[in-house]
């Protein structure tokens, strides 16, 4: 059976290209001044100026400093893709399709955003608390379109753990990617937890004892 695709999206209008672009400099602007100066050093008045807007504008659309880091436009890119997906697909297969596709194209289009966000995730509390939260936010967004797929209700306690857990495991993989100096590569490691959540954990033999 062919997925179903969701129709075309229209063209932004001038003003969500102009609110975009807007965005996109303050993004830029703050990822500059957080890896020349550290991230307490980037203010939101630094930000600011780098980016040439107010500080209000900032505030405006990133009332929490950290989602400058932590939010971009790629989350309702997430639910189409997820909607995209061929009918019928094991749910842990498709929300690893869309994922690993993600963080791939970040990967390939802001490899030093990407692995700074990363570092940062584990060296800031604030950082690191705000993921949490956003990565709920996430959830709650990819649990319509798993619902969906599913014939199930959003809210329903299935569809929340099953998405909750998914993400929140993958959440883990790039922390501990990050904890250990983002060298490995991120996408594998991304695929080997969707594994561990696909075939649970195997305890390892013991080792012989030394003679």
């Amino acid at each position: 059976m062919a997925a179903h695709k969701p129709p075309a999206p229209s063209r932004p209008s001038l003003r969500e290209r102009k609110k975009l672009k807007t965005r996109t400099a303050i993004r830029k602007a703050a990822y500059r001044l957080a890896a020349e100066q550290g991230w307490e050093a980037a203010t939101v008045e630094r930000i600011a100026a780098a980016a040439e807007v107010s500080p209000s504008t900032v505030v405006r659309y990133f009332p929490v400093k950290e989602d400058i880091l932590l939010t971009d436009e790629q989350d309702e890119l997430l639910v189409d893709r997820l909607r995209a997906r061929p009918a019928g697909e094991d749910p842990l297969d498709s929300l690893r399709a869309v994922v690993l596709d993600a963080v791939t194209s970040a990967l390939a289009t802001e490899p030093e955003e990407t692995r700074l966000r990363a570092r940062l995730m584990v060296e800031i509390p604030a950082v690191r608390a705000r993921l949490t939260e956003t990565t709920a936010e996430t959830g709650r967004l990819l649990s319509g379109a798993v619902a969906e797929r599913t014939g199930r209700s959003p809210d329903d306690l299935e569809v929340r753990v099953f998405t909750a857990a998914v993400l929140g495991a993958l959440r883990e993989a790039t922390v501990h990617w990050a904890e250990h100096g983002r060298g490995d590569d991120l996408v594998a490691l991304l695929d080997r937890t969707v594994d561990t959540l696909k075939t649970g954990l195997t305890p390892r033999p013991p080792r012989p004892a030394r003679p």
